[in-house]
């Protein structure tokens, strides 16, 4: 097949999932829940994309948040969304569910008159299907006239291009109107009906995919075999069963009386976390072979792996691994049956799954606190003022930055959070600081339990902590350090949040490579990898060498260093900046006094009016702006 657009287009349905939190208790229990996207063909298509496939979404999804959320997301991960309609009369389907234990995972499908089921054949534009390789329709969409015609309409545009056409049975009874609300996790009803509208589309299908129970209701038999043969019967396609545990096969010709003589690949002896969403994530894995002309052996044993992944963790979207996870994973292997519990396995997927983030960043850090009430007591002004100086700064910032990707803020919410509400949503790089100031060993602002207070964070703030420490601390105070740093990274990873750690040794050693290489070992043996280190960078080339060499052989995904400034001059900090820019590891800076103190000053002590104070930090601002950008191009030429 020639060279198309892309490598595939799921078809049907797409919700967003409301997962229960709480692991082991029944549904009616379930105290709070999180936020996916779900519906098998999204599902697909976001596996498919974490394996390096090049996937589209047809479907629709209401005119509000949760739509918007469907496509948002979508397109992080990476999924084409040019023919996901937005349907101004319907609302997004939503899907309730949760895990009881490993036989029995309790949903609700809120689907009445949703959008996706609301896809006609105007929503099909065979241009568009003719420029993908395959579509991969499923079999809920067969169960109402309109979606079927609407799938029917895919599959002939597919076929009249050449293109590929994969069925997922995806049967999931309740959605054919067999049984009520409350039985969405029946996996089989036998229907004569249902078989009969799924063997109309067999013969037009390029692969068939389904579980045992799938093939049956396809098959019309509860006899695996005899199903398998009367679907061969109606149609040549390459038969993919799903056998669970046991692994998966593929029966490209005739069905064999015993089907371990088909072609197969073994599963693998993993813990059944939640089986919700396994079978697309085997799916993904299985076309990322296929499509990519790979052995059937090898496009099963794809499956199979992606599939005990999915089976392993939370959610059906969020779990699909990448495609480094899943190299890992088949190479490695893991030496935990709960792969959940797998902390190498676990960096990986979440490194390769983090939010896109621009390759630099010029950051404004004024999350000062004890410093700007220090001067605020000097200036006798009430600490109240602070707030309202921190929302000057940011206006001064944002005029000073423009529309730029690389624009991002560090501030607290002692003192910003007003400032923060306003922030969030732009796009651009939040972080806020997590430490109570001046304090040491380290100790977390607003709450002792700080799992608990991110839970109040949104996810796309990055939580941002200040430790100070030396590689000669005293065994007692490294011990309770090293007891607050493992709670705040198991934190941040539990509640999604990145994590940015700025080191400070020592006012006279804050940029010896000498002292700064020892500390991030010793961060890095205790099994926390930040995303970010925020530094102030060596004034040698062989301290930087150091640093990005001691970063690249402890975590290669690291996203990198942002300088730190500690209130150095302009000129000084522009030096240190066309070091920095040098650097590959170096992502930008986030600096503040160096921008915001003379503002601060003069704005306190009221030789400045707020559009001065303003006016200042936007020049200043603009300056280390200036001289990054100069800096960086320099070191491309």
């Amino acid at each position: 097949m020639g060279e198309r657009a892309l490598d595939l287009i799921t078809i049907g349905r797409v919700s967003v999932d409301l997962y229960g939190g709480q692991v082991g208790g029944r549904l009616e229990d379930m105290a709070s829940f999180a936020k996916y996207v779900g519906g098998c063909p999204a599902n697909i298509a976001v596996g498919a994309a974490r394996l390096g496939l090049k996937p589209a979404l047809l479907s629709r999804v209401g005119d509000e948040n949760m739509g918007r959320f469907i496509r948002e997301q979508l397109v992080r991960e990476g999924v084409d969304t040019s023919h996901l309609v937005t349907d101004p009369k319907r609302l997004t389907a939503l899907v309730i569910l949760g895990i009881r234990d490993r036989e029995t995972f309790p949903l609700i499908f809120y689907r009445e008159n949703c959008a996706d089921m609301a896809l006609t054949t105007d929503d099909i534009d065979p241009a568009f299907i003719g420029s993908a390789r395959a579509i991969v329709v499923t079999g809920t969409h067969f169960s109402t006239p309109s979606v079927k015609e609407a799938s029917l309409a895919a599959i002939a545009a597919a076929k009249a291009s050449g293109g590929r056409i994969i069925l997922d049975i995806d049967y999931r009874p309740v959605l054919w109107g067999l049984g009520g609300h409350g039985t969405g996790e029946v996996r089989f009803v036998d229907d004569v009906m249902v078989t009969k509208h799924l063997q109309a589309i067999l013969s037009r299908c390029t692969v068939i995919v389904g579980t045992e129970e799938e093939i049956h209701i396809a098959g019309g038999s509860t006899d695996t075999v005899a199903a398998l043969r009367r679907i061969r019967a109606i149609s040549p396609a390459l038969i993919v069963l799903k056998r669970g545990p046991r692994g998966a096969a593929a029966l490209p010709q005739a069905i064999p009386d015993d089907l371990d003589d088909a072609i197969a690949a073994p599963g693998f002896p993993i813990e059944v976390y939640n089986v919700l969403g396994a079978g697309d994530g085997f799916l993904a894995g299985f076309l990322r072979g296929y499509l990519k002309g790979e052995a059937l052996e090898t496009a099963l044993r794809f499956g199979n792996a992606a599939g005990a992944i999915v089976v392993s963790r939370h959610g059906c979207a969020p779990a699909m691994p990448t495609w480094p996870e899943l190299q890992h994973f088949l190479s490695a292997g893991s030496s935990y049956r709960a792969l959940r519990l797998d902390p190498v396995l676990n960096h990986i997927h979440w490194a390769t799954t983090r939010r896109p983030q621009t390759p630099e960043l010029t950051v404004l850090a004024f999350d000062h606190r004890s410093q700007l009430e220090r001067l605020a007591d000097s200036c006798g002004k009430p600490r109240q003022q602070i707030a309202r100086f921190k929302a000057l700064v940011y206006r001064a910032a944002r005029a000073a930055a423009g529309d730029s990707a690389c624009f991002g803020i560090i501030l607290d919410d002692r003192y910003g959070q007003e400032t923060l509400d306003r922030a969030s949503g732009f796009g651009h790089f939040i972080a806020r600081p997590i430490e109570v100031p001046d304090e040491t060993p380290l100790r977390f602002e607003g709450s002792d339990d700080v799992a608990v207070r991110l839970q109040e964070w949104p996810v796309q703030h990055v939580v941002k902590c200040l430790l100070r420490c030396h590689p000669d601390d005293d065994v007692d105070l490294r011990a309770a350090q090293e007891g607050q740093l493992r709670r705040l990274f198991s934190a941040c990873r539990a509640t999604s949040h990145e994590l940015l750690l700025e080191i400070i040794p020592g006012r006279g050693e804050a940029s010896d490579a000498a002292i700064l290489v020892p500390l991030l070992r010793w961060v890095y043996g205790l099994g926390i990898a930040p995303d970010w280190w925020k530094l102030k960078g060596p004034s040698s080339f062989e301290g930087w060498a150091a640093l990005s060499e001691t970063i690249e052989n402890h975590d290669p995904y690291c996203r990198g260093i942002l300088l730190l400034g500690l209130d150095a001059p302009e000129d000084r900090m522009a030096a240190a900046l066309g070091m920095a820019a040098r650097q590959p590891i170096c992502k930008g800076f986030a600096i503040g006094r160096t921008i915001f103190g003379e503002a601060a000053g003069r704005w306190m002590n009221g030789t400045y009016t707020d559009e001065q104070a303003m006016s200042s930090v936007t020049a200043a601002y603009s300056r280390m702006i200036e001289a990054w950008r100069q800096a960086r191009e320099g070191s491309r030429s």
